[in-house]
């Protein structure tokens, strides 16, 4: 009976062995030594991006693009993207915040980069639900937000080295320009209304949180409304209260933009200093509030036409 018990536990240990044995086979050898270093790099090979045909959303992603020499990649850009000159010339696939995914597509990318804000959020759920890849770039009204930027696209692109140089020289030209305005005294400091839009006697000004804030910060002046985030229409009441020196705006190319004379003519832009002394700046836009590699030389022209220089 004892022999019995040990013959069938005998058995099972052997069925048990057997059935590992097996399944030795089935199970992947663990890499050891130079076969790490292989598998590291075959990961590494699977997500590298594809940029060989980029379209690129957002002029400050372009202009980034091109101050890094790798604009050979781009075969189409967005409506915002108008700098270079050279940039004019490719496919224009519509507005970054209107896009169309259809003509986006049409073109054949192999990878769409496109700047944080992009959208309406219904294409880019197309563009990310589609077999491109769809990157994203970080948008900050800051100088760290700008070497991020570049930081960011340097990496998409692979060429980090490129990237690192872009970032020091364009870190410092920039350090440089804020130095320098933010030389005069807190108390010398002028007032600036940054107007969007004046349609139908309506002011669209900027608060806080956005490029014209920022932009006027850091060209040593102060936002006149700086008591709410975002833009907003104001009321009479509050472009008088604001009192602002200056009264910013963008130059369009569309005939859109309100003329000078009839924005002095409405009541409360009268009743203001900027009103009174017709201090009216007009800047280009993308140069103005594109926060890319050219936010130094935006920032010194500012400064100079809000204090003279």
């Amino acid at each position: 009976m004892k022999m019995r018990n040990n013959l069938r536990r005998i058995r099972l240990w052997e069925l048990a062995l057997t059935a590992a044995v097996m399944a030795l086979p089935l199970i992947p050898a663990a890499p050891t030594g130079k076969s790490f270093a292989f598998v590291r790099a075959a990961q590494a090979e699977e997500k590298k991006l594809d940029t060989s045909r980029l379209v690129s959303v957002g002029g400050d992603v372009t202009e980034v693009i091109y101050a890094l020499g790798e604009e050979s990649r781009l075969i189409a850009r967005d409506t915002t993207s108008t700098y270079p000159e050279a940039a004019l010339k490719l496919p224009d696939v519509g507005y970054m915040r209107a896009l169309s995914p259809e003509g986006i597509l049409a073109m054949n990318p192999t990878a769409i980069i496109a700047v944080e804000g992009s959208g309406p959020q219904e294409a880019l759920n197309v563009l990310k639900n589609a077999s491109v890849p769809f990157e994203t770039v970080p948008n900050a009204y800051t100088r760290d937000g700008i070497i991020a930027k570049i930081d960011r696209v340097g990496t998409l692109l692979n060429v980090q080295d490129k990237a690192r140089a872009l970032e020091e020289k364009v870190g410092a030209d920039l350090d440089a320009a804020v130095a320098d305005a933010g030389k005069r005294p807190e108390a010398e400091r002028k007032r600036v209304l940054f107007v969007l839009s004046a349609q139908n006697g309506r002011i669209m000004a900027s608060g806080t949180g956005t490029a014209a804030d920022g932009i006027i910060k850091l060209a040593g002046a102060i936002n006149a409304v700086g008591e709410f985030p975002g833009y907003k229409p104001l009321t009479d009441e509050a472009i008088i209260s604001a009192k602002p020196d200056v009264i910013l705006m963008m130059n369009r190319g569309d005939g859109a933009s309100t003329r000078n004379e009839d924005l002095l003519a409405q009541p409360s832009i009268a009743l203001t200093p900027a009103g009174e002394k017709k201090a009216i700046i007009r800047m280009d836009g993308m140069h103005l509030l594109g926060f890319g590699p050219r936010t130094a030389s935006a920032v010194r022209e500012l400064n100079a036409a809000i204090y003279g220089g």
